[in-house]
């Protein structure tokens, strides 16, 4: 059986919200609150989401 490849939240969170609605990292950090930094480390795989 193949495994599939682990797709880290960040791309998913670029490729199926930010992109299709275009919005920014930077609109999203101001929209949420959570800083700027911290959103562009997730989209770029290095930093997690906790809950």
């Amino acid at each position: 059986m193949n495994r599939l490849a682990n797709i880290h939240p960040g791309e998913i969170l670029l490729e199926e919200f930010l992109n299709p609605l275009e919005i920014t990292a930077y609109r999203l950090s101001k929209d949420t609150d959570i800083p700027q930094t911290r959103i562009s480390q997730i989209i770029k795989g290095k930093r997690r989401i906790t809950a």
